[in-house]
């Protein structure tokens, strides 16, 4: 089924919660520390009380992307909700909703976590679970987990064979100016050929050169985002100098970035985040323009909700590559949704196979919010 031509009708209304969820560890890029995730919570209702939720990821500061929580939340009851109300007069299909939204510049987070909620709402309104909405084949996912900058070299260490225990089955470190080789040097002497890639969130330029030639000797499974978050050019130059693949996060924005730019060479992977790229539907588009081993789920340290979104997203077939969805208890306690995501001891996660397989936490979610506004549709 293409999800641009399903079905939406009898909306009743729409609910955004802001909520403040703190971090089980403190989470520090190349952009800075982050003790809690902000992200906007959206429900959706229909007259015949069925319910869809959808999460919009979104960080409180303009680092990441310009989207913040206060863009997001701006644009989504100023712009958004209203063209959500203008077309239910009758049925009508999310493609020709995203093509109203098309006036509206950009904003694909804010987007992405209404259309979530439609999805799910149209998904548990007819009976068609949102795995198979989605395409999804698989019964259990493998998963990574991403690692922030450590205070030094002993402590990352010890974070890694941490998540070496638990299971994870592929590491991800954080690197910056001066916190890359000689930490990259240091776990492949103590962990030898684990699966490894690092992401730099745009912290290096085309003059730093030598420090990824030197990585390129380690055999990592990528480098993320190593240049300036627009430009496609450099990065095209990057990857014609080292043989390690590169993987484009913050420079894709939508189906048609993703496909350029694997065309013409600037990477080889594409880190697809929905929200980025302005949700599922694009983000499946995505995996399914490019196929295996070209793409992999990334996150947003997404709650509950966007977590399993992003499971059943995985499970489809384009997904080989270990995501960074990590299990709940990695980044919250509790989190708002029972039960929580669990990692076995091998490394992977369940895949969903109903949409009865979790509930959400309505009192917790009142309790953390910041702001409830509700919206008649």
């Amino acid at each position: 089924m293409d999800l641009s031509n399903i079905e939406l009708s009898n909306l009743k209304s729409i609910t955004l919660r802001e909520i403040q969820l703190p971090l089980v560890h403190p989470f520090t890029t190349s952009f800075g520390q982050q003790d809690y995730t902000h992200p906007i919570i959206i429900e959706i209702q229909d007259n015949d009380g069925n319910i869809g939720w959808g999460e919009t990821s979104v960080m409180k500061s303009p680092s990441y992307c310009y989207e913040t929580l206060d863009t997001a939340w701006s644009v989504q009851t100023n712009f958004l909700i209203p063209t959500l109300q203008l077309i239910n007069n009758t049925s009508f299909t999310l493609k020709e909703l995203k093509s109203d939204w098309l006036k509206i510049r950009g904003h694909e987070f804010a987007k992405s976590g209404i259309e979530a909620a439609l999805l799910s709402l149209y998904s548990n309104s007819n009976s068609i679970s949102l795995g198979k909405l989605f395409k999804s084949t698989k019964s259990k996912i493998p998963t990574g987990v991403s690692l922030g900058i450590q205070k030094n070299i002993d402590t990352l260490i010890d974070r890694i064979n941490y998540f070496n225990n638990k299971g994870y089955q592929r590491i991800k470190l954080k690197i910056k100016p001066n916190w890359d080789v000689k930490i990259i040097k240091a776990i492949r002497k103590e962990f030898g050929d684990i699966q490894l890639m690092v992401d730099a969130n745009s912290a290096y330029t085309l003059d730093d050169l030598p420090i990824f030639l030197t990585l390129d000797q380690y055999e990592l499974m990528m480098i993320e985002q190593p240049l300036d978050y627009n430009d496609i050019l450099l990065h095209k130059k990057l990857q014609d100098e080292i043989s390690t693949p590169i993987c484009l996060d913050e420079s894709i924005h939508n189906p048609n970035d993703a496909k350029l730019s694997i065309e013409h060479g600037a990477c080889k992977i594409i880190n697809i985040k929905p929200g980025r790229v302005g949700g599922y539907s694009n983000a499946i588009k995505i995996a399914e323009d490019l196929g295996k081993d070209k793409v992999w789920c990334g996150g947003m340290l997404e709650t509950g909700i966007g977590r399993v979104q992003n499971i059943l997203l995985q499970a489809k077939e384009e997904f080989t590559i270990p995501g960074d969805t990590s299990g709940s208890n990695r980044y919250y306690s509790p989190d708002i949704i029972t039960p929580e995501v669990i990692v076995d001891q091998d490394g992977f996660i369940e895949v969903p196979s109903d949409n009865n397989a979790f509930q959400v936490n309505v009192d917790m979610l009142n309790k953390i919010s910041n702001q409830i506004l509700t919206y008649k549709l």
